[in-house]
């Protein structure tokens, strides 16, 4: 069994707390994996030029035709964001479109598989690792679980982060709030949230060694979206 794990953060691996926990997860699977990272890479949204309808195959030039094989390829995925304005980051977001390739005549590379959406945010990772989840659902996957945190906000290191009134640290913490180490949220010192990533890889790991039936998962998924379709009629 092979799990596609993405690292949607453009921050550097060391300081991001969506590579922590994304790595976390895969960690403690006890598969194979292969992890790749966004940063540094071009990846457009989706264009609607509908050029994938024939062959599944996205025709739009960029980085993301380099990670189309480990996608077919890829058994599970653990894929993370960042909170950005409370939902994916751009990068993530375009990343997640561009899946529509598979989609077409009845087009079922992905249907079935398993997945563990993680988040992190300024505040909360709950609002990307929903839309990760709801993402992964158009294509018939599961998630069988998500992971959020707190990360360090960008106002923590701007420069200004302690006078700036609409700031995170002074939202946190108050007027006259002092910046230092310990008061900037770290998801890897965060025992809960770092117990709720291997916890979730074991899942991941367990549901894929015990007869993983896509067939299966594949119906469950295809009754839940029909039923969040009905609810918003």
């Amino acid at each position: 069994m092979k799990i596609l794990g993405i690292v949607g953060s453009t921050r550097k691996d060391e300081v991001s707390g969506v590579h922590a926990l994304v790595g976390s997860v895969l960690e403690h699977t006890g598969c194979e994996y292969d992890l790749v990272t966004l940063r540094g890479k071009t990846i457009s949204g989706c264009i609607a030029c509908l050029g994938c309808v024939k062959d599944n195959i996205c025709k739009v030039k960029d980085d993301l035709a380099g990670l189309r094989d480990k996608i077919v390829a890829a058994d599970a995925y653990v894929v993370g964001a960042p909170n950005y304005y409370s939902t994916l980051n751009a990068v993530t977001h375009a990343f997640m479109e561009r899946w529509f390739q598979f989609r077409h005549q009845t087009g079922n590379l992905l249907w079935g598989k398993l997945a563990v959406a993680v988040g992190v945010g300024g505040t909360s990772g709950n609002y990307p690792a929903d839309e990760l989840e709801k993402f992964f659902l158009y294509s018939f996957i599961e998630t069988v679980a998500k992971v959020t945190g707190q990360g360090a906000a960008s106002c923590y290191s701007c420069g200004y982060g302690e006078s700036c009134q609409v700031g995170i640290p002074v939202m946190l913490h108050g007027p006259g709030v002092r910046i230092t180490a310990e008061i900037i949220p770290d998801v890897t010192r965060q025992p809960a949230t770092m117990q709720a990533a291997a916890a979730a890889g074991k899942l991941l790991g367990e549901r894929l060694r015990s007869g993983h039936d896509r067939g299966r998962v594949t119906q469950s998924m295809q009754q839940r979206l029909m039923s969040m379709f009905a609810h918003s009629a």
